[in-house]
């Protein structure tokens, strides 16, 4: 069972949340950014490469061309490698732990796994940018030293920057999710 939402991000971008329930106690949640632009992508190529053949009318240097192309592919698989991410999503696994994982333009994933063990809860959080308040969703990691304690903090949804909105639907599945949890039976 999946379903598709439309919201905004913090800075009034389009994104899509699609939730899909696996089981009762496993739900993925993924927010989708923007795809890139073809239309933005010549754009940019196109002022970087008019801007260098201005240069070599001027200069009559022909490394001044070479070195725009060569420098425009070589930032261009930089961006779509490590910088434009599609896609965040969060696998929560109630017996497991919390997959999050980031979607790169280039198609490369990056994935990081946080055992049920060490979650201590989802919150929403706020944060003061640039005069604005901005809210963001985030894990809070047991301190193994106190019971009581946050060791950690990790933010999710970095890139994508979803509303409250959408971050409270994120933030019900979680905690749906984590009382499952805390009212089943510990078992030894």
């Amino acid at each position: 069972m999946a379903e598709e939402r439309r919201f905004l991000s913090a800075s009034g971008v389009p994104i899509a949340l699609r939730r899909r329930q696996h089981s009762a106690s496993c739900r993925e949640l993924a927010v989708r950014g923007p795809r890139l632009q073809l239309r933005s992508l010549s754009a940019a190529t196109s002022a970087v490469w008019l801007a260098a053949y201005g240069l070599f009318a001027l200069s009559e240097n022909s490394m001044v061309l070479s070195a725009a192309i060569f420098i425009t592919l070589i930032g261009l698989i930089i961006y779509l490698h490590f910088v434009k991410i599609d896609q965040e999503s969060l696998l929560v696994i109630g017996s497991l732990g919390i997959q999050v994982t980031s979607s790169y333009a280039s198609g490369k994933e990056s994935t990081t796994f946080i055992e049920m063990g060490h979650v201590k809860d989802v919150v929403i959080n706020e944060a003061i940018h640039m005069q604005k308040v901005i809210y963001y969703l985030c894990i809070l990691l047991q301190d193994p030293e106190d019971p009581q304690g946050v060791s950690e903090v990790v933010p999710l949804f970095q890139s994508s920057k979803p509303r409250l909105d959408c971050l409270i639907e994120v933030y019900k599945s979680c905690q749906e999710i984590l009382e499952q949890r805390k009212t089943a039976p510990q078992s030894s």
